[in-house]
């Protein structure tokens, strides 16, 4: 056979060139350039640190995620295979400070800054547990490292300076705070710290210094001024803080929270007349804050009442009025100068307005719901202030209370028997006239509702606490009297309570119901006399009862007449009807 040997030799360069991109391509072929192939130990080494890395990383999810437990498994195998890694002693103090061992944490944090001096957050966190394990000036020694080197870290100063402060180290905290202020400049954090630490070594001047720098530094800020008048007012220089108020209201005429200053300055210094002028200015600005005017109406609301008093407060509510007609606090306290002077009703609606503003005042939702209640209330109206208090302050007993007290006397007994015994819940025995009242209302509510032992049960609760409570024992008297059970303590019960109220004619009427469910009829009628007497409307039970009486006593036609005029009212009984139609009593 013929063979082409320049071909055949093309073929075979081909094919080495193939084998060799292969190699290449693979990773087989050795190493070239001097460079040897890794030795058995390297890649163990090699395997043991990714799977230290993979452990670490796997730690540090589950501490963020708050799994403790896996966490501490994953970094204590990271730690086993680089145990001269930082990182992972770090993580692990961190662990322990946030599961509250401090120790422990502090032993690894500070492994940590050992084996890296120079990263900040490993030393932050030891400062940290120093201040947990009630070392705090171990945790200054730390901070003061990290911002006594250059620029770096100066924003830590303010934590040291709170720190040495705590410490009662003032020297320290000085040079801490200048050290602050050289660097981020004049700031107020800074000053009133500053402030404080000069007042606690009785250098007035100083601190009254450094407040001076604030205003020179920030002008025309009125709250800065204020400061500083605050700090003159209470060590008695009223005269250095009046100049300083006049001052900046000659630069900034204005703003009204600085003629609220003159006026309670010159007010201190018996200059009445002149601080009015200051007062009227600042009431009458839109500018001025709602609440410091509603503070400063009270402040005066609560002086001595004289005729001056009164003219002043007349006017401070008509400018407020005037730039403030909707603001809750405003109303709050025009109804509480209404509550001092007895205008309830006044007093009501202004707390009204305010509570349509901020339902979450708790004490003038209470004023609201106490001052409804009465002869004649809007319990429909006031149902809605009850709910609104139920559902905005759950945890209160009061709110519940008045809620199932409300909803008892509106027929609305499941749900009143609800709201008090979740009353009766929050409450715990903590009141015991909340649950003295609770106890009458829930009795009333599951007598109505059927529960007639629960009932009787919750009357007897409500006379342990208090045997002379006339509504429990008029309506304990009178629910016995309808199941004509236990008759002669309901008498006993009824008659206490008419001993004590001869003029009411609801007690009345209880009284001769149970006199005429005991056959006592001639008395029943005596006692059902005076009932009518005192009530300009009696109601449907009234006159039927007046009825069922006057016919046992013989005076029938008198007996149909009361039954005829019960028969309009809502309140009549299902036999009603029959007494009218047969002229017959039927019980």
């Amino acid at each position: 056979m013929y063979f082409n040997r320049d071909r055949v030799r093309i073929n075979v360069n081909s094919k080495n060139i193939i084998l060799c991109l292969l190699i290449l391509v693979l990773g087989i072929l050795p190493e070239a350039n001097g460079q040897t192939k890794l030795s058995k130990k390297q890649r163990k080494l090699q395997e043991k640190e990714a799977l230290a890395d993979r452990n670490f990383i796997e730690g540090s999810k589950q501490l963020t995620l708050g799994d403790y437990q896996k966490a501490y498994g994953y970094l204590q195998n990271a730690l086993e295979l680089k145990p001269d890694e930082p990182a992972i002693h770090y993580k692990l103090g961190e662990l322990f400070a946030r599961i509250n061992e401090p120790e422990k944490a502090l032993s690894y944090a500070e492994k940590a800054v050992d084996l890296d001096p120079e990263n900040k957050y490993y030393a932050l966190l030891v400062a940290e547990i120093y201040t947990n394990l009630k070392q705090p000036l171990k945790a200054a020694e730390i901070l003061d490292r990290l911002t006594a080197d250059g620029e770096h870290n100066q924003q830590y100063n303010l934590d040291l300076a709170s720190i040495y402060l705590q410490a009662g180290e003032f020297d320290k905290a000085l040079v801490v705070l200048n050290r602050a202020e050289a660097y981020f400049g004049i700031l107020e954090p800074i000053t009133q710290q500053k402030q404080r630490i000069y007042l606690r070594k009785n250098q007035l001047d100083e601190a009254i210094r450094e407040g001076e720098k604030l205003i020179e530094n920030r002008p025309g800020n009125p709250n800065y001024v204020l400061n500083l008048v605050e700090i003159l007012y209470n060590n008695n220089r009223i005269d250095q803080a009046i100049a300083l108020v006049n001052q900046e209201i000659s630069k900034y005429p204005n703003q009204p929270e600085l003629q609220l200053a003159a006026y309670t300055l010159l007010k201190a210094k018996g200059e009445k007349e002149e601080s009015k002028v200051f007062l009227y200015r600042a009431f009458a600005s839109p500018d001025l804050d709602p609440d410091s005017k509603a503070r400063t109406f009270t402040g005066i609301l609560e002086e001595i009442k004289t005729p001056e008093r009164e003219e002043l407060l007349d006017s401070l509510s008509t400018l407020m009025l005037q730039n403030e007609t909707e603001n809750a606090a405003i109303y709050e306290v025009l109804g509480d100068r209404d509550a001092k002077e007895n205008k309830q009703d006044e007093s009501l609606e202004w707390y009204k307005k305010s509570i349509e503003l901020n339902p979450k005042n708790e004490r003038i939702l209470e004023q609201i719901i106490l001052n409804s209640f009465g002869q004649g209330a809007d319990l429909e109206g006031l149902e809605s202030f009850t709910t609104l208090g139920v559902d905005e302050f759950p945890e209160s007993p009061e709110f519940w209370f008045y809620d199932g007290v409300v909803k008892s006397a509106l027929k609305k007994d499941s749900a009143a028997v609800n709201s008090l015994g979740e009353a009766l819940k929050l409450n715990n025995g903590q009141n015991r006239q909340l649950d003295q009242v609770a106890f009458g209302s829930l009795g009333s509510s599951l007598y109505n509702l059927g529960e007639k032992d629960s009932a009787f049960h919750y009357f007897e609760k409500a006379l342990e606490i208090n045997p002379n409570d006339e509504q429990v024992l008029n309506n304990y008297a009178y629910f016995l009297s309808l199941e004509k059970r236990d008759l002669e303590k309901a008498k006993q019960m009824a008659e206490k309570v008419v001993r004590r109220f001869p003029e009411n004619g609801t007690f009345l009427d209880t009284y001769a119901w149970v006199l005429f469910q005991l056959g006592e009829y001639q008395e029943a009628y005596q006692y059902m006399e005076k009932a009518f007497q005192y009530e300009t409307e009696p109601s449907g039970t009234l006159l039927e009862h007046f009825g069922d009486i006057l016919y046992h006593v013989g005076q029938k036609s008198e007996a149909l007449s009361y039954w005829e005029k019960a028969s309009k009212s809502p309140e009549a009984s299902e036999k009603l009807p029959l007494k009218i139609r047969d002229r017959k009593y039927y019980e």
